[in-house]
């Protein structure tokens, strides 16, 4: 190992509104797409010429990892937002907040406009010895990155 190497770990804080509420496992499958919109012309010595330019921004999603220590904030909130039909009322603004050892935030992704469109269970197995761990699907709006 070479002087100055250190081993570097981060946490995730998730910010529900302006408040931290929970420290999750992991982050994944953060994305953001947008349309693409295929042009065909043709053109004045008969070849055929394929343009693509962007079109409408579609919805982001983000994978949450949730360990142990659940909040009870935001396990409501996911629970308001998979259950009730109106989307206005339960959509909220979330925060991941990416923390180094020293429990810094170095970096902070902002999302707009959220709900959970996906829950997932954790996996019972006989004999299974790892935690029990569940996955939310946050579906944003927009995304802001510090």
């Amino acid at each position: 190992m070479l002087n100055g190497d250190a081993l570097v770990t981060y946490t995730f804080g998730l910010e529900l509104g302006k408040f931290q509420v929970e420290t999750v496992q992991e982050v994944s499958a953060l994305t953001m797409e947008q349309d693409v919109v295929e042009i065909r012309q043709i053109t004045s010595t008969g070849h055929l010429l394929i343009r693509k330019q962007p079109g409408a921004r579609k919805s982001g999603e983000v994978t949450i990892t949730r360990g142990l220590d659940k909040s009870t904030v935001f396990t409501k909130w996911i629970k308001t937002t998979l259950e009730n039909g109106d989307l206005d009322q339960a959509r909220e603004n979330v925060t991941i907040a990416l923390k180094d050892a020293n429990r810094k935030t170095v970096r902070r992704i902002q999302l707009s406009g959220c709900w959970a469109s996906r829950w997932e269970g954790p996996a019972l197995g006989v004999g299974q010895s790892s935690a029990a761990t569940e996955k939310v699907t946050v579906t944003f709006e927009d995304i802001t990155v510090e």
